[in-house]
Order: C-alpha cells, then sequence, then structure tokens
C-alpha cells in the first residue's frame, strides 16, 4: 500500500510540472502573439499616417508666399544644353492653356520679364540657369497671355514680410494654371527687396501664383526665387505704402492692382 501511495503522489508531482510547463509555454505564446501584434499596429499607423500626410501635402491653395507638386529631373540631356521639366497636370485648372514645353534651355541670366501694372512698370531679371523650370512655365504662361488682366490679389506689410502675391486668374488665392512642378533653387535661398518666387501650397506644388517682394522679408527657403527686380520697385513700395483693404497686414491691397501684360525676352 505505501509503494502504491508513493507511485500516485510521484505521478501526481510529474503531471503537475507538466502542467506547469505547458502554462509557461502558452504564456510565452501569448507574449509573442502580442509583441507581433504590436509591431503589425505600428508600422500600419507609420504606413497611414504617411499617405495621410501625402494626401494632405496635395492641396491645391497657394499659400503666400508658398511652393510645387511633381518631381522635377533636372538632369542636362547630353549635348542639349537643356534640362528635363515635369510639369504635371492638376487642379485648379482656372484658366488652362496646356502644358508648358517639358525642356528648357541651361543658360546664364540672359532673359527678362516686363510686367506692367496699372499703377507701373517692373522688370525682372529673369534667373534662367538657376531655376529653368520655373522660367521655363512663367515664360510659356506669358506667352499665352495668361497673365493679363488679373488682379494681384494679395499685399502683405509687416516687419518680416511685404510682398505683393500675383499670378491667380481668380483672384481667390486659390487658383492655378491646371498644372504643377517642383521647387528648384532653395539652397540657402533669402528674400530681399527685390526678390521674385513662386508662392505654393507646399513642397512641389508650384503653378502660376508668385510673389514680388517690396521690402526685406524673412521666410524660410521654400519657395523658389527665379527672378530679381531690376526696375520699378518703387511702384511696388507705392502700392505697399497705400496699404491693405479694411486696414491690417495681411490682405487684398487697398487699391486694386491688376496686370495689363506680361512679356517676357532674351534666351
Amino acid at each position: 500500500m505505501a509503494g502504491n501511495k508513493r507511485d500516485r503522489e510521484l505521478a501526481r508531482a510529474k503531471y503537475e510540472r507538466q502542467q506547469q510547463r505547458r502554462s509557461q509555454r502558452a504564456a510565452a505564446a501569448r507574449r509573442r502573439t502580442q509583441i507581433a501584434t504590436s509591431v503589425v499596429v505600428a508600422i500600419l499607423v507609420v504606413v497611414g499616417f504617411t499617405y495621410l500626410a501625402k494626401q494632405q501635402g496635395g492641396s491645391s491653395s497657394d499659400a503666400a508666399p508658398g511652393s510645387s507638386a511633381g518631381a522635377s529631373d533636372l538632369t542636362p540631356s547630353a549635348g542639349t544644353g537643356r534640362v528635363g521639366c515635369l510639369y504635371k497636370k492638376a487642379d485648379p485648372q482656372t484658366h488652362y492653356v496646356g502644358l508648358p514645353p517639358a525642356s528648357a534651355p541651361i543658360v546664364p541670366e540672359t532673359s527678362s520679364a516686363t510686367i506692367t501694372l496699372n499703377s507701373g512698370v517692373v522688370k525682372i531679371k529673369l534667373l534662367d540657369s538657376k531655376a529653368p523650370c520655373t522660367v521655363n512655365s512663367f515664360g510659356f504662361l506669358a506667352q499665352a497671355k495668361f497673365f493679363n488682366g488679373t488682379t494681384c490679389h494679395r499685399l502683405t506689410k509687416s516687419p518680416t514680410l511685404s510682398v505683393l502675391q500675383c499670378g491667380d486668374p481668380s483672384a481667390s488665392g486659390s487658383g492655378g494654371p491646371g498644372y504643377q512642378f517642383a521647387d528648384e533653387n532653395l539652397t540657402g535661398a533669402t528674400y530681399p527687396a527685390g526678390t521674385v518666387a513662386m508662392a505654393n501650397a507646399g513642397p512641389d506644388t508650384n503653378g502660376s501664383q508668385f510673389f514680388l517682394v517690396y521690402a526685406n522679408s524673412q521666410l524660410a527657403p521654400s519657395y523658389t526665387p527665379f527672378g530679381t527686380i531690376t526696375s520699378g520697385l518703387n511702384v511696388l513700395q507705392a502700392i505697399g505704402n497705400n496699404g491693405i483693404k479694411g486696414g491690417g497686414t495681411d490682405g487684398a491691397p487697398a487699391t486694386p492692382v491688376t496686370i495689363t501684360t506680361v512679356a517676357v525676352s532674351g534666351s
């Protein structure tokens, strides 16, 4: 009888050890599953956030000053002295006149633009070699008379930002030419008086809106500088001195400003 009792005790102890090991293995498996699930959830959260950020980054309303969508291949074609430009169709197509040529010449700063406003004339030296695709687009739109008769819808006047923003056919701040293109010439970009740069709605969303800096302004290097004012800065300063409609530091000019014509010559 004593032997049978001992056997039963040994059997029960062995069973309990087996059950304990099974319980430990099950707990370990649950921990592995929880860790794997957490990793998957984290990956999904990151992927989802990245997708949302990309979707939100596609906003079409231009911020002033603002940036362009679509990447641009700025690698010169061998032996051609030209650079490839990527212009992608995009809303809003406020006044669609087609897409600019897909290549631009790589040349020194030899082209210029004349912007005739209802209050005077502004002349600009265009930065062909530093922002070839931007100059290419601006020249294309000028040749198509895209800017003629449009309103410069925004004026800012503050110690850090003094610009006149133009190039929106809708005069709403959200209009465009129906295409977008990439930023250029941003490394070390600054915005002293006389700078001409592109407005945008975020990285690589350039369209038709641009701004003319009439007093030294402080901006992040996020807006493609593509020209320098050579004469007519006084015309812009007079517009700034007239102030903002309704007062304040940002809004429509107190005295309406319209573009009569834009002409580009050279290169």
